[in-house]
């Protein structure tokens, strides 16, 4: 357990000499349980949000292609209007045409209003609470990662040599010293270091 100076060196010794195992294995359970569920939760606003680029993306093509056709049906309904002499089964054809208009005015006005819908609500202020939750989700994230990651090297570079080293033939140190600095009250200290970070 080196440090750069006495200092941090005995408040390393004075939080492993308070140290717990159980209360660890305890804290590392409950910490990967609510790592998992943040990941889930990251993998569920990501499919939402795909989702709803790809239904403005489809609703912008759609509105492309009904400007097209309405264009298209207004330039032969004005055709229809041009000629005088149209016969009477003409304006059943005429009606139909002006219907399948009207329904795709609708429709585009249906699409336009959503697309308006739609970009209200990401410059509304829960979109804006949701997107800073994320980023508090993704903070915590990595803030349990990196602590996680410290306490594989702490049970890897110090608790197995040193219980390795009390099971020698000339054990350096016995198990009840290895006991006495991992197995008291060590959790409480480094979650509290944590929460300060």
């Amino acid at each position: 357990l080196r440090t750069e100076d006495v200092k941090d060196c005995d408040e390393w010794v004075a939080a492993i000499s308070h140290a717990s195992y159980r209360n660890l294995a305890t804290e590392h359970e409950t910490l990967m349980q609510k790592y998992l569920h943040l990941l889930q939760i990251v993998e569920t606003e990501k499919t939402v949000a795909k989702q709803l680029r790809q239904q403005i993306e489809d609703g912008e093509i759609e509105i492309e292609r009904l400007k097209s056709e309405i264009a298209g049906l207004l330039k032969d309904n004005e055709k229809i209007h041009a000629s005088p002499a149209a016969a009477p089964t003409d304006d059943d054809s005429e009606i139909k045409k002006i219907k399948k208009v009207q329904s795709f005015l609708r429709g585009w006005i249906c699409r336009r209003k959503w697309k308006t819908i739609i970009q209200d609500y990401i410059r509304s202020p829960h979109a804006e609470s949701m997107r800073k939750r994320n980023q508090v989700v993704f903070s915590m994230l990595d803030s349990e990662a990196e602590y996680v990651q410290q306490l594989h090297i702490l049970v890897n570079n110090f608790l197995r040599p040193l219980r390795m080293a009390a099971s020698s033939k000339k054990p350096p140190i016995t198990h009840d010293d290895v006991s006495s600095i991992f197995l008291n009250r060590w959790v409480r200290s480094v979650s509290h270091k944590s929460s300060e970070e």
